[in-house]
């Protein structure tokens, strides 16, 4: 969860996550580079008052602003494709859950484990209790263990929503009629929250998502009840 006032991204709990927010910062870094040259060179332009009336051609400058423009592009496409291709790397999962949108639910399906199933609503207002938070408590959480490769798979019942953890890095639309597959790994053992992320109707706002990431064998007793 964010802390209140907080104006970067949530800590991340997952490797993709981790991948997701150390790209930002890179990108942020590099913008803020050109930013700085830029700001330099309009300022001495303006500033001083040099004036060549004899110049017609500047191709070694041309050369060069069109070369470091290119190397910048360089240093953003290579990090961005990686990591593009590293969240949709398919690995061998652990489990293997589908889940499916309603309007305005969340239906969570084991698909390894026989009759166990559940829908998850969101809690009123009314009836949260103390440290719960508004808006996105729901009766019954998704439980998945730490350490271990999830396979999500995602669709709906009706209308497109969108599964979304931001902690997680993982964001998937759920298309009626479709199968999506996504795949994330929970490092820390924590309750994690996220939004269905596509406008799906009236309730849109009221069908949050809950995520209970324990231990293995705290999940394998949570099985066997």
């Amino acid at each position: 969860m964010p802390y209140w006032g907080q104006l970067l991204l949530q800590d991340p709990a997952s490797p993709v996550m981790l991948q997701l927010t150390l790209f930002h910062d890179h990108v942020l870094m590099i913008m803020t580079l050109v930013l700085t040259v830029i700001a330099y060179v309009m300022v001495s332009l303006i500033s001083n008052k040099y004036v060549s009336r004899f110049t017609h051609e500047a191709q070694e400058i041309e050369t060069i602003w069109t070369i470091l423009p290119a190397i910048v592009l360089v240093f953003l496409a290579l990090p961005s494709i990686r990591l593009l291709y590293l969240m949709d790397e398919s690995f061998n999962p652990f489990i293997t859950i589908k889940t499916i949108g309603h309007q305005w639910y969340w239906s969570y399906e084991y698909s390894d484990f026989h009759n166990l199933e559940f829908d998850s609503y969101m809690v009123p207002t009314n009836q949260l209790n103390l440290g719960e938070y508004r808006l996105l408590e729901v009766d019954n959480r998704l439980v998945i263990p730490t350490s271990a490769n999830i396979r999500l798979m995602l669709t709906a019942a009706d209308v497109i929503h969108s599964w979304a953890i931001p902690s997680l890095g993982v964001k998937m639309d759920a298309i009626p009629g479709r199968l999506n597959q996504s795949t994330f790994m929970v490092l820390l053992p924590g309750i994690y929250y996220g939004q269905c992320s596509e406008i799906c109707g009236v309730n849109h706002s009221f069908m949050p998502i809950a995520i209970e990431a324990i231990q293995l064998k705290d999940f394998i007793k949570w099985l066997k009840t």
